[in-house]
């Protein structure tokens, strides 16, 4: 039964939190799509401090995804954090590496489409249960 239960994921209020934010950056990576041509980073850029800012950022997040991704239990919640994880490791390396043709970012698109898949799944999981209270009273 471990691994049937969801270990971060497992009320249907994170679920929503967790669907806006995944909803949040998919429109975040969509605008980048649309708009932007990534350079590498570099120490000589005028816009240094930017692309230090812009590298700190993804790697916490990138970082803070893994983990979350370790102490995941169920199938679900494991495929939903293994999509957001890598699409901030995607991002992380657009900024490092630079993406003049878009390639990572179609790619963190694609993986946070799936990433509100499986999340809208992970509601519905959540929405369709009965509640705790429901349960108890038969």
């Amino acid at each position: 039964m471990f691994m049937d239960h969801f270990a971060i994921i497992n009320s249907r209020k994170r679920a929503i939190i967790a669907l806006v934010h995944s909803f949040f950056f998919l429109g975040v990576a969509g605008l980048q799509l649309a708009i932007s041509h990534a350079e590498p980073f570099s120490i000589r850029s005028e816009k240094v401090a930017a692309g230090i800012v812009l590298l700190v950022i993804y790697v916490i997040v990138t970082v803070v995804l893994l983990v979350l991704l370790r102490f995941s239990h169920c199938t679900k919640e494991k495929l939903y954090f293994a999509f957001c994880a890598a699409s901030a490791g995607f991002g992380l390396l657009r900024i490092l590496l630079g993406d003049p043709v878009l390639h990572a970012n179609v790619l963190r698109v694609l993986l946070l489409s799936c990433a509100v898949f499986v999340g809208t799944g992970i509601l519905r999981t959540h929405s369709t249960a009965a509640p705790a209270g429901e349960i108890q009273a038969r």
